[in-house]
């Protein structure tokens, strides 16, 4: 009897400590969507490149903010190039994480798929052609993880929400009058 007590105290104490990991992982998915929010809807804007694209690839490629390269680095993309840390790393350095934002859609914007999608919000069919031209290496595991990001925090619902941008490109509204402020 004793023994079995113990088997079920055991497993409500892993339940519980399971629970409150999952719900703290949500609620830091939560945080980096809200705080990464406004920059990738001013890209999309901008570039045609959807919000959930943006985001649900970043969270995948730095874990959220907490990879080491997004920690040390600032690079949210897994882009490689020059840096200047003292470990040895093939990942490029950025001054701020909206820049490392900006360089992804840069880079997108080169790639030949880029005009064939441009504005179009299917983040699926976004995947499937960044992972045809070799952007990641993990192929489909990788469409897999950026599409169960982009479903677990919905975030194709905020490419279907109406912006409007400002004249400089720095500020934009959404539907609610929020106002959304291009981070530098």
């Amino acid at each position: 009897m004793l023994r079995q007590f113990r088997i079920c105290l055991l497993m409500l104490m892993l339940c519980t400590t399971a629970s409150v990991r999952m719900s703290a992982q949500a609620r830091s998915g939560a945080d980096y969507v809200e705080r990464f929010r406004p920059t990738a809807v001013l890209l999309m804007e901008k570039t045609g490149i959807p919000a959930s694209v943006i985001l649900g690839i970043s969270m995948v490629e730095s874990a959220m903010g907490t990879s080491k390269i997004a920690r040390l680095l600032n690079n949210y993309f897994g882009v490689k190039g020059k840096n200047h840390v003292k470990f040895r790393s093939a990942y490029k350095q950025y001054e701020t994480a909206e820049h490392s934002f900006k360089d992804f859609v840069r880079i997108v914007h080169t790639k030949k798929y880029y005009h064939l999608l441009k504005g179009t919000k299917d983040y699926k069919k976004w995947l499937k052609a960044m992972n045809a031209h070799g952007y990641a290496e993990a192929k489909g595991k990788w469409i897999k993880d950026v599409s169960q990001m982009i479903t677990r925090y919905h975030l194709d619902e905020i490419d279907k929400e109406d912006y409007v941008i400002d004249d400089d490109g720095d500020y934009l509204w959404g539907v609610d009058s929020t106002l959304l402020k291009f981070q530098e």
